[in-house]
């Protein structure tokens, strides 16, 4: 029984992390289907080595806003059977946040979710672009369908989540109402896939560079792999890959089995 492998990462930018060594670590990582967020950049800025990876057909969504901002990217083994690019709302999808690709078993959405730290207008944004999400999740459940959904969601759920709960509380990212929104969002039918396998503390997936906090593991877990209940059989592992470097986050990953091969 083969499994399928998938990898999300926030990149902090594309192009940074291509001097970094990113393409041979894709190679040797050889990842199915391996997610980016916060990509910073158009397909038409991008060398030819980031278009056409070795055995990868690549997917970009990048931000109408402004160049350099937002931006997700998902290189994909399999080719999806439709792509869509954001959940039908131009105030949002016009940032360039997600990728939704349908490869007939699972809907795979790659989500870079909003920010809220900028201002209460962002954080407004942020909790808005929540409801929007999960209204088109929902949706995609009640038809039948199977989701898997990966990315950056910009806050951790619960004081397990980061080092310094009790300093951040009134911090975006750990804010009564963006926590409480993770409680609604999982009551939905939807699953924290790493929780599933690992419950201990100290596992992480961003770190304050200014401050050198991943040398010390001051870090926060705000990057995910989310199912629905739906796909649960589905799911044979969840991890964390905290050794790779390049970014301020660092990748997730889950390992799944196709409907055909259980």
């Amino acid at each position: 029984m083969k499994t399928i492998r998938l990898l999300s990462w926030n990149v902090n930018g594309i192009r940074a992390i291509h001097k970094k060594g990113f393409v041979q670590w894709v190679l040797r990582e050889n990842p199915d289907i391996l997610c980016l967020q916060e990509s910073k950049a158009h397909p038409e800025q991008l060398p030819k080595e980031l278009i056409s990876i070795n055995g990868y057909e690549a997917y970009f969504s990048s931000s109408k806003i402004k160049k350099g901002y937002s931006g997700v990217v998902v290189y994909s083994k399999q080719n999806p059977v439709e792509v869509k690019y954001g959940f039908g709302i131009p105030k949002f999808d016009d940032e360039g946040r997600t990728l939704i690709l349908d490869y007939k078993d699972f809907i795979l959405l790659n989500i870079y979710f909003p920010n809220g730290k900028m201002s209460e207008e962002r954080l407004k944004y942020k909790m808005d672009f929540y409801e929007a999400f999960l209204e088109y999740a929902d949706a995609l459940v009640e038809q039948g369908r199977k989701l898997i959904i990966c990315g950056d969601v910009n806050t951790a759920h619960n004081e397990i989540d980061l080092a310094r709960p009790k300093e951040n509380e009134k911090t975006s990212g750990f804010l009564p109402i963006e926590r409480q929104w993770i409680d609604k969002f999982l009551s939905h039918g939807f699953i924290d896939t790493f929780r599933m396998f690992n419950n201990q503390p100290g596992n992480y997936t961003w770190w304050d560079m200014q401050t050198h906090a991943r040398e010390r593991n001051v870090g926060w877990r705000i990057d995910y792999f989310f199912i629905s209940e739906n796909f649960k059989s589905n799911l044979m592992n969840a991890f964390i890959l905290p050794e790779v470097m390049g970014s301020d986050h660092c990748p997730v990953g889950i390992e799944i089995l196709p409907d055909n091969s259980k």
